[in-house]
This record gives C-alpha cells, sequence and structure tokens, in this order.
C-alpha cells in the first residue's frame, strides 16, 4: 500500500519539479545573457580588482554570479534528473528505483547548494524582480526536490523490504 502511494508521489513531485527546474533554466540561461551582454560597460567604470572579477554581474551583488552560475547547474541537472527519475519510477523495480534515488540526491545536493547561494543573496541587499524570481524558484524546488527524494526513498525501502522478505525475487 504504501508502495502505490510513494509511487503516484514521487511521480507528480518529479512532473513538478521538472517544469520548475525548466523555469530555472529559462530565467538563469536569460541572466547569463544579460550578464555578458552589459558587463562590458558596467564593468568600464569599476575599479581593478573587481574589474577583473571573473563572475561580475551588472544587476544584483557580489553572490550573483555564483548564484546564477549554480542555479543554472542545478537546474541542467534537476532537469535531466526528473526526466529519468520519470522514466525509472514508471518501471518501478529495485535497480531503476536505486538509479532514480541517486540522481535524485544528486540534484538535490547541488540545489540546496544554489539555494545558499540564494539566502546569501538575498541576505546582502534588493535585487531585480527577475533574480528574486529566480531565488524564490530556487527555494520552492529545493522543498519539493527533497520531498522527491523523500518518496523515492520510501519506494527503494519498501523494495529491499520486499525483496528481504521474499527471499531475492521480486
Amino acid at each position: 500500500m504504501a508502495s502505490g502511494a510513494s509511487k503516484s508521489a514521487a511521480f507528480m513531485l518529479l512532473i513538478l519539479n521538472m517544469g520548475l527546474y525548466f523555469l530555472m533554466i529559462v530565467i538563469g540561461s536569460w541572466a547569463i545573457n544579460h550578464g555578458i551582454v552589459r558587463s562590458r560597460e558596467a564593468a568600464a567604470i569599476l575599479t581593478i580588482p573587481a574589474r577583473i572579477f571573473p563572475i561580475y554581474f551588472p544587476m544584483g551583488n557580489l553572490a550573483t554570479g555564483f548564484f546564477i552560475i549554480l542555479s543554472l547547474l542545478a537546474g541542467v541537472v534537476g532537469f535531466t534528473s526528473s526526466i529519468t527519475g520519470l522514466h525509472n519510477v514508471s518501471l518501478w523495480n529495485a535497480p531503476n528505483l536505486h538509479a532514480a534515488y541517486a540522481s535524485s540526491l544528486a540534484s538535490l545536493s547541488l540545489t540546496l547548494l544554489s539555494m545558499g547561494f540564494a539566502c546569501k543573496e538575498i541576505d546582502i541587499s534588493w535585487t531585480d524582480s527577475v533574480l528574486r524570481t529566480l531565488e524564490v524558484v530556487t527555494i520552492i524546488v529545493s522543498g519539493t526536490q527533497l520531498l522527491c527524494t523523500g518518496a523515492i526513498h520510501v519506494g527503494v525501502e519498501d523494495m529491499v523490504a520486499r525483496q528481504k522478505n521474499l527471499g531475492g525475487r521480486v
């Protein structure tokens, strides 16, 4: 009984995460493009140490560059993890659940790292609306990814317990 509820919860959370990670990719890509286009004129008025800073963005603060790059990386890894996780969860057997759990855990760790930089950026100062949207989406997707990883973990635990009871024949 718990297996069916875990499967449907994981499936719905993977679909939700796929959409949220896609939104992270779109906003992060726009922010990097905007930073590349505008950084030359904006960095020209800075002093020497800040001018040679490799991740300078003309919007936000000094945490913005790290946040945008990590959120884009977390978005790409999370999106592909959600796509492969949908396939693995739909099959719902031990090897596929372990693969889904491993990829979900990897995307959770990158998303939590990106969320940390989002919280730091919020703490430092005010940012514009696009970056604020990316910060909010990153914080929301870190929570939903944690729930999704937990739902897949419940399925793995149930599958391992079932294999123990049947003597390894599942």
